[in-house]
């Protein structure tokens, strides 16, 4: 077997995590992966996206193979906060950061290990199937990348994001769809202390909702959360408005409507309650996908992982990806781990025999 150069593929990690890109400051990662893979021989397009998105550009590459059929692989280029002048350290065979900032394997891990492979291929001149890249920019915090990618530009008809924790071997083949709420309440302000009873407070009413409504984990497949507060001027005022904003996620898209009816209905209920105004916007951020165990792409997957010694699993999660931005755009995309683990936190950390792992699984399943 053909086997990846680990310390190419360490130092390459290295080189793009010291790279800042925060969401929304991709030009530069952008501009270092377009540059690498022409000299791959990759046909290299700059794909614009709204100025207030990003100051750089998603990325789409394509390398024409000799053998059949063609995949897309998809990783985003932008990381979470803290996520500037990350300085890597190596122990004991795994990669961290110093502790004051995010690592970035999310998820810049899956990029290393896309272009690791596609040197290895061609270093050893193994007949590979077409391969098409599609490095998005803004995937945290809404899948944005995803959504303004150019998708004519893809010929392949299925898709790889290297973009999850969990062991090397990981398939998700289910993910939730979630939706948004933003909701303002308001109220009437008065006299805390001379009249507080001509006033309306919106916290009050927010505060009837929430203890009315269903929330955090719903069933094993729905959950739903409050995660934005904002309201108040002094403390002897009653609150005249309240800003909050909510989130539900389901793997059914039913349960997801009927999770969301019911957070609108309960919030209506208690402004009517206290005879307060109310404006909710509800919006769907990405839509669920769920892909047959028995699809051709999972075979496909489980028979590289095989090959490699590796017992792939299939399994839900409870995260959105640009795989469901994608799935939901007609590209049949599964979510494959790379091995990072405790991502969007400053103790992220990665094994380098996992980073080689996923590497040499891409090198078989891409020359199969």
């Amino acid at each position: 077997m053909t086997q990846v150069n680990q310390d190419r593929l360490v130092q390459h990690f290295i080189e793009l995590v010291k790279i800042d890109s925060e969401s929304g400051n991709e030009k530069a990662v952008a501009e270092t992966l377009a540059e690498q893979l022409g000299e791959l021989g990759f046909s290299v397009s700059k794909l614009a996206v709204p100025a207030e998105l990003s100051n750089g550009f998603n990325l789409y590459a394509k390398l024409d193979g000799t053998l059949p059929g063609s995949i897309l692989l998809s990783c985003h280029m932008d990381t979470v906060t803290p996520g500037n002048g990350i300085e890597p350290v190596i122990e004991d065979g795994i990669i961290r950061s110093k502790g004051d900032t995010i690592l970035g394997g999310d998820d810049k891990s899956g990029i290393a290990a896309i272009i690791e492979a596609i040197r290895v291929i061609q270093a050893a001149g193994l007949p590979h199937q077409t391969i098409e890249i599609a490095f998005t920019v803004f995937e945290e915090g809404g899948l944005h990348g995803s959504k303004n990618f150019d998708m004519d530009k893809i010929s392949a008809q299925q898709a790889i994001v290297l973009d999850s924790s969990g062991p090397i071997g990981t398939i998700i083949t289910t993910a939730p769809g979630q939706q948004n709420l933003k909701v303002t309440i308001q109220g009437k302000p008065a006299h805390a202390g001379l009249a507080p009873e001509e006033g309306i407070n919106a916290l009050t009413v927010a505060a009837d909702a929430i203890s009315n409504m269903q929330l955090s984990r719903i069933d094993h497949e729905t959950t739903a959360n409050i995660g934005v507060v904002k309201g108040g001027q002094a403390t002897n005022i009653v609150m005249p408005s309240l800003y909050l904003e909510g989130e539900a996620r389901s793997l059914d898209d039913s349960k997801l409507q009927a999770q969301v009816d019911h957070m609108v209905a309960t919030f209506k209920a208690a402004a009517a309650k206290h005879g307060a105004g109310i404006d909710i916007v509800s919006s769907r951020a990405y839509n669920a996908y769920r892909i047959d165990e028995n699809d051709a792409l999972i075979t496909g997957i489980k028979a590289a992982f095989a090959a490699n010694g590796i017992d792939a699993i299939t399994k839900s999660t409870g995260g959105g990806s640009d795989a469901n931005v994608f799935n939901g755009r007609g590209l049949k995309t599964v979510n494959l781990s790379t091995g990072m683990s405790k991502v969007h936190t400053t103790e992220e950390f990665i094994a380098i025999a996992d980073m080689v792992a996923i590497s040499q699984f891409l090198v078989t399943y891409l020359s199969r």
